[in-house]
């Protein structure tokens, strides 16, 4: 090969790798526009009790700071990044929650670090103009919808309704057999009630205030003593002394072992000694710190020891 036609060669393969190297910036650049086009593609409008909100269509990375909401996304597949002190005391949950951070109300820095985006959280949250500077926010009442109403509205956030209210019409299944099981054991006519201490202080629960109300009242349909329907079941719960128990009681009564180093000392009164359900062995036992849950996977725990309780033979 002659010294002209070298020259040639070389100039030849220079060209081709300037249009090579061309061809792929050009190639990048379409990939790039595409990947911004895809990434625009990939939020929707959640319409939220407080206006249309853009979110992530399929979020990754959840955090959820409303106490009662975590279980609902582990029922949806999704394992929030982040909640707050309380769903991590739920043994419902059993290690499902071990790599969520627990991020309580002041700390806006370590929620920051962990780049949510999407957090969920309580309407009446005083932080919510500051979870707005980290993530799209989206918020709930608690009071506004029913347990079921809940959980398809948190599918609604996380993109995933259609798996929620698969499951909501599973548990209409399973809360009926239940049903039928339960009043085959028991009789139709027995009334319940609801109740724990916390701290120094004692609560009678409503038919929607955790603590396997929903269980009890709405999945099982039993009944409430008609006082504690009338005083308790408009504002959810009711703060009570140990004299009125029996202005309250039911024919059974679940009774919460306590959170918050519990002041259980009204079990060792008279008065709670003489109720008809202690003295029929009707008094119940729960978990306070598991059953103050209301979410998918706590219900369905809450419904299988609320059935065994009820119908096994003493």
């Amino acid at each position: 090969m002659n010294q002209h036609t070298k020259k040639l060669l070389v100039s030849f393969m220079t060209m081709l790798l300037v249009f090579a190297l061309a061809a792929c910036g050009n190639k990048s650049e379409e990939d790039a526009s595409s990947g911004e086009k895809d990434s625009k593609k990939e939020t929707r409008i959640y319409k939220g009790e407080k206006g249309d909100v853009e979110v992530p269509a399929k979020p990754k990375r959840v955090a959820m700071m409303a106490a009662t909401y975590a279980g609902n996304l582990l029922e949806l597949g999704i394992t929030p990044i982040a909640v707050n002190e309380y769903p991590k005391q739920n043994k419902f949950y059993g290690n499902k929650l071990d790599k969520a951070e627990v991020v309580t109300a002041d700390s806006y820095e370590k929620l920051l670090e962990l780049n949510p985006d999407l957090i969920i959280t309580y309407s009446d949250d005083k932080n919510i103009k500051k979870y707005k500077e980290i993530a799209p926010t989206v918020t709930m009442t608690y009071d506004k919808y029913d347990y079921l109403e809940q959980h398809v509205e948190i599918g609604k956030m996380v993109g995933k309704e259609k798996e929620a209210k698969a499951w909501v019409e599973e548990w209409k299944k399973k809360a009926a057999d239940a049903r039928e099981k339960v009043k085959s054991a028991i009789g139709e006519d027995k009334t319940f009630m609801v109740m724990e201490a916390y701290g120094k202080d004692m609560y009678v629960y409503g038919k929607n205030w955790g603590r396997g109300t929903e269980v009890i009242y709405q999945a099982l349909q039993l009944k409430a003593p008609a006082k504690l329907e009338k005083d308790v079941f408009g504002p959810g719960w009711k703060a009570i002394s140990t004299e009125v128990i029996p202005t309250y009681a039911g024919d059974y009564i679940f009774v919460g072992t306590g959170a918050g180093n519990p002041d259980n000392s009204f079990m060792k009164s008279n008065v709670w000694k003489e109720l008809p359900a202690v003295k029929n062995g009707h008094a119940i036992k729960f978990d306070s710190e598991s059953f103050y849950f209301n979410d998918p996977i706590s219900l369905e725990k809450e419904l299988d020891f609320i059935v065994n309780e009820l119908t096994k033979k003493k």
